[in-house]
């Protein structure tokens, strides 16, 4: 092999390697804006928060300023996630920048997958609505966003109940929902392999697996 042809060929290697760069760099940004991004996670931490405080509330189990507190807490982050969920349907409506689905992905996992969101959107805008009511119905004050308010409503048992109901459902709904969505998002980063679960991880953890890729280039 000549130095003609041995430049050549290093030259090709070279925009090979730029090629699978270039690619690995448009996989990282072919996901959620940075927005998104923090609001998804901002409602998980609440949805955490929320799932961890009626747990504690059973475990506790009486009528005492701990029960208040973290029934309080409870209250505060479902309506915090009200909040950020409706933002969140706002920007997805006008501002957000939504990936497509990998282009291997069957329609019928992309129904599901956009099923799957549309639920959990619903349950998480009705819960704190059966939450707050069925709080307020009990005719006493409620400790909500570090201040009390006053009991709004005169004491019904019997509307009370239903909403007890519809929100011990919706719990369990949202539960499975959240299943399911944690579940898929693993099957495709660890079985199909995919950028499923890439497109909503913050950034800096996106470019931390390009890294090699990154230093590589630099280096030649």
């Amino acid at each position: 092999m000549d130095a003609g042809e041995e430049s050549e060929q290093i030259d090709m290697t070279k925009d090979l390697e730029s090629a699978k760069a270039s690619a690995a760099a448009t996989h990282v940004d072919d996901r959620f804006d940075g927005t998104s991004i923090m609001l998804h996670w901002l409602t998980v931490v609440l949805i955490v928060v929320q799932f961890t405080s009626v747990w504690a509330i059973k475990v506790v189990g009486d009528e005492g300023p701990l029960e208040t507190m973290l029934l309080s807490i409870h209250l505060t982050c479902g309506m915090l996630t009200w909040i950020v969920v409706v933002a969140r349907l706002v920007r997805r409506r006008y501002f957000a920048y939504l990936p497509p689905f990998p282009p291997s992905m069957p329609k019928i996992q992309q129904t599901i997958a956009k099923a799957n969101e549309y639920g959990l959107y619903f349950f998480l805008l009705m819960q704190p609505v059966t939450g707050l009511a069925r709080v307020l119905l009990r005719g006493h004050p409620v400790e909500l966003f570090f201040w009390r308010v006053p009991a709004l409503m005169e004491p019904d048992p019997a509307m009370r109940s239903l909403f007890v109901e519809a929100h011990e459902i919706g719990a369990k709904a949202l539960m499975v929902l959240i299943g399911l969505h944690v579940g898929a998002a693993l099957f495709h980063h660890l079985i199909l392999r995919d950028s499923v679960l890439l497109r909503m991880l913050p950034r800096i953890s996106a470019r931390a697996k390009l890294a090699p890729v990154f230093a590589k280039k630099d280096a030649e």
